[in-house]
C-alpha cells in the first residue's frame, strides 16, 4: 500500500473539504490510501492549549505520520500571502526529520483557499514549499493538461490546487476547483506509487 498523507490546517471548512477531495483523487489510484491529518491552533495567549485529540474532524499529525508517508499533500488557507501560524509552527517542529532525511525523494503537492482572487493563493503555495525543498522533498504542481487551469472564476494555479472562499468563506468549491483538487491528488497518488514501487 502506498501511503499519501494528507496534511492540512483549516479554520472555516474550506481547506478541509479540498483535503477530502485530493482524498479521493489519492484513493481513484490502485493499492493508495490516504491519510488525514490536521494540525492545533496557535493561540497568542501563552497559557492556552489545545487538547491532545481534537474534539472533532481528523487526528492531529505526528512526526511519524511524515516519516512513514509516501508523498504528502499540504494545506493551508492564506494569512497575508503565507501559510497560517499553526502550519508554520507544526513544519518548524521538524527539523529532526531534516536531519534524518526521512522525507528526501517523496513526492509532495500543496493546496490553499484565500478570500479574493487576488489574495495571495500563488504565495502561500510558495511559502508551503520552501520547507518542503529543504526536506528535499520533490515538488509537484498542476500541469496545463488539466483544463481546469483556464477558467476565468475560482482558484487554480500551476503551483497546487486553490479555492476562492469569499470575504465571508459564502462560497462553496466550485465544480472546478473540486476537479484540479481531485486531479492534484491523483498525481501524487501515482507518483507516490511509482517511485515507492521502482
Amino acid at each position: 500500500m502506498t501511503n499519501i498523507l494528507v496534511l492540512f490546517y483549516s479554520r472555516n471548512g474550506s481547506v478541509a473539504e479540498m483535503a477530502r477531495h485530493i482524498s479521493h483523487g489519492i484513493e481513484s489510484v490502485s493499492d493508495c490510501k490516504a491519510i488525514l491529518r490536521t494540525v492545533p491552533s496557535v493561540s497568542t495567549t501563552c497559557e492556552s492549549t489545545e487538547p491532545d485529540i481534537p474534539d472533532s474532524g481528523s487526528p492531529y499529525a505526528t512526526h511519524e505520520d511524515l516519516i512513514l508517508c509516501d508523498g504528502l499533500a499540504l494545506g493551508s488557507p492564506t494569512r497575508f500571502g503565507n501559510m497560517a501560524a499553526p502550519m508554520k509552527y507544526f513544519i518548524d517542529s521538524t527539523s529532526d526529520i531534516w536531519a534524518s532525511g526521512d522525507l528526501a525523494g517523496k513526492p509532495a503537492t500543496v493546496f490553499s483557499s484565500t478570500a479574493s482572487v487576488h489574495g495571495g493563493q500563488e504565495t502561500t503555495l510558495i511559502s508551503m514549499m520552501l520547507p518542503l525543498l529543504h526536506q528535499g522533498m520533490l515538488m509537484l504542481g498542476i500541469p496545463y493538461t488539466e483544463s481546469g487551469l483556464f477558467a476565468n472564476e475560482g482558484g487554480g494555479t500551476p503551483y497546487g490546487a486553490t479555492h476562492v472562499a469569499g470575504s465571508n468563506n459564502e462560497l462553496p468549491i466550485s465544480d472546478n476547483e473540486k476537479a484540479l483538487c481531485i486531479a492534484v491528488g491523483k498525481r501524487l497518488a501515482e507518483i507516490s506509487k511509482k517511485l515507492k514501487t521502482g
